[in-house]
């Protein structure tokens, strides 16, 4: 699938076995997809621009590979994001982060605001969306646009699980942004959840349901 990249690592395709055991503990799942989104994290950022740097190790001097350009942003879909952006804060202690605030109507499925707040030099960053489910793609979709209109133009969305009709919808308004997911599942339901998936990730990992 063009502009897709499945992160097939036997780590990442075990622990995401164990994150969709609907027996699984609130805090069994909070590990895991903590441990999830680090391995997703190298996939995502394996091509960063690099430079060197002149430093001095106990042994003598040396030109050393160093990321180049301005820290990254990592752009959470609140509430679920949350979950994925600390293990991507483990790998990218530096990154900025930015957080948008949707919900879905249960009606329409539709995305619905509340909350965005980034940095104001954004066009100058990559930045990495961080949502664990692409099931519509509308919250989605209308998270890169408020990022875009905010002034980004280097994005990249990382999740969990995604479906093929959230793919089509996303790279229908969005074909500039690649995806990195750890799985394409089969569908989505009547009330747009990804079968067979994990359930909502949001309330499974905050203990609300």
């Amino acid at each position: 699938m063009a502009n897709v990249t499945v992160v097939d690592h036997p780590l990442v395709q075990h622990k995401l076995t164990l994150l969709r055991d609907k027996n699984r503990s609130t805090a069994g799942f909070r590990r895991l997809i903590k441990e999830v989104a680090l391995f997703l994290g190298y996939e995502v950022t394996r091509d960063l621009p690099m430079n060197t740097i002149r430093i001095e190790t106990p042994l003598c001097e040396m030109d050393a590979p160093s990321l180049q350009g301005k820290k990254m942003v990592f752009a959470s879909v609140l509430r679920a994001g949350e979950g994925m952006i600390e293990g991507l804060i483990e790998l990218v202690p530096s990154a900025r982060i930015a957080h948008i605030g949707l919900y879905r109507d249960p009606e329409t499925l539709k995305p619905v605001q509340y909350y965005f707040k980034a940095p104001e030099d954004i066009s100058d960053r990559l930045v990495i969306v961080v949502d664990p489910m692409l099931a519509t793609g509308n919250s989605v979709a209308h998270a890169i646009q408020l990022l875009k209109d905010k002034g980004a133009n280097n994005l990249r969305l990382l999740c969990l699980l995604a479906a093929p009709e959230g793919i089509a919808a996303l790279q229908a308004r969005h074909p500039d942004v690649p995806i990195f997911t750890a799985a394409i599942d089969e569908c989505l339901n009547d009330h747009g959840y990804i079968v067979p998936g994990l359930g909502d990730a949001g309330d499974r990992m905050f203990g609300t349901k």
